[in-house]
């Protein structure tokens, strides 16, 4: 996870540093400060998806503070400020600012520009905390992901038949933002609504026995039978299987197979890309290896609620592993398969991926579960 969070803190690095000369270059006749704007209805919206799939409320660490006498707004206050502090927050900050000090140094005027970067901080806090809005109605669903799909795809549909001109209204306000600075009151507002509405849910449900409450569901049975084939490890993938469908955050990480599997349509539509053999390999090792990941750096995490009882029984650790390992292999062939379409871009394409598949099954694997050893989260 440290490699991953230095990997995009360089990225945004270099596209903080790098976006004033790509602009210049793929818009020659433009100002690329209004260039830039162009594309923040983009990044608002990239933003949310991410953060509704890998950002979660710090609720954990409230429990034992429900026993204590502290008003329940304090500790409300606790939780959301506590959420600020997350790294999703602070990453947009390594590309903005480095793009801003490029604008200052290249003649713009100061004072505009920071009022402008003020505005896009106030931006990254609004879709902090509108995320967990979505979270807290995407809990009462069925289908836990289908608020954040029904949301981005409004918004981008709107745009995309021009319906109503996102990209155009966005950039707009926050150009105007910049030109006249009494104008920051309205994201100032937005924030503060975004705010007081996470306080108003969070609230509610804040209370010692709220996790008591039973819910009656009508349980569905899946035929897991295929299992068997597995032999000794078969209980301990059909309980996998199981609880990776009822628990809502495993469940997301399952609904992450489709983002892998469309990972390449990112880079490929774009001919630089395809000349890159090496980002080929780059791109097919987290295309096929997209569930492995994320799910395998949480072992024995996943389990923590009944680990004590797994290793008081007669079970050899050897097929808890291998059971795990099994299912990260089949979900790097289901991945692979799935992403076989893309030789269309070229058959090159196609064999990075089959290389990189092999990679994720023979050294990957054993990696992510070594370094998923030394995770001490529940």
């Amino acid at each position: 996870m440290v490699f991953f969070a230095l990997y995009f803190v360089a990225m945004f690095l270099g596209l903080g540093f790098g976006l004033l000369f790509i602009l210049k270059e793929m818009y020659p006749e433009q100002d690329p400060f209004v260039a830039a704007n162009g594309f923040l209805f983009y990044w608002i919206i990239g933003d949310l998806l991410m953060r509704f799939f890998l950002q979660k409320l710090p609720v954990m660490s409230v429990k034992p503070l429900l026993t204590l006498p502290i008003k329940r707004s304090t500790v409300v206050n606790y939780v959301l400020g506590k959420s600020v502090l997350s790294f999703f927050n602070f990453l947009p900050l390594f590309a903005i600012i480095p793009f801003s000090i490029m604008l200052i140094g290249d003649g713009y005027v100061a004072s505009e520009i920071l009022i402008w970067l003020f505005a896009l901080i106030i931006t990254v806090l609004i879709i902090n905390f509108l995320n967990f809005i979505i979270e807290a109605f995407s809990a009462e669903s069925e289908l836990s992901f289908l608020p954040i799909i029904v949301v981005v795809s409004v918004l981008f549909g709107l745009n995309y038949f021009e319906i109503v001109p996102m990209t155009t209204l966005i950039g707009s306000g926050f150009l105007g933002i910049a030109n006249n600075p009494i104008l920051i009151l309205i994201p100032i507002a937005i924030l503060a609504l975004c705010y007081g509405f996470n306080f108003k849910i969070l609230r509610k449900k804040l209370y010692l026995d709220s996790s008591l409450k039973t819910k009656v569901t009508e349980v569905n049975a899946s035929d897991l039978s295929w299992t068997e084939r597995f032999g000794d490890i078969a209980p301990f993938m059909k309980l996998d299987l199981k609880l990776i469908w009822r628990n809502k955050r495993t469940k997301s990480m399952a609904m992450l197979l489709l983002i892998g599997v469309l990972y390449g349509l990112f880079f490929y539509p774009q001919p630089m890309y395809r000349e890159m053999t090496f980002m080929s390999a780059f791109i097919g090792i987290f295309s096929t290896g997209f569930f492995l990941i994320n799910f395998g750096q949480f072992i024995p995490a996943w389990d923590s609620g009944y680990y004590k009882l797994l290793m008081s029984q007669n079970i050899k650790y050897e097929q808890y592993l291998r059971s795990k390992f099994i299912l990260m292999v089949i979900s790097v062939v289901l991945l692979f398969i799935l992403g076989i379409p893309y030789v269309y871009f070229g058959y090159k394409i196609l064999i990075a991926h089959f290389a990189a598949a092999i990679y994720n099954i023979g050294v990957n694997t054993h990696v992510i579960l070594w370094g998923g050893s030394f995770n001490r989260k529940k």
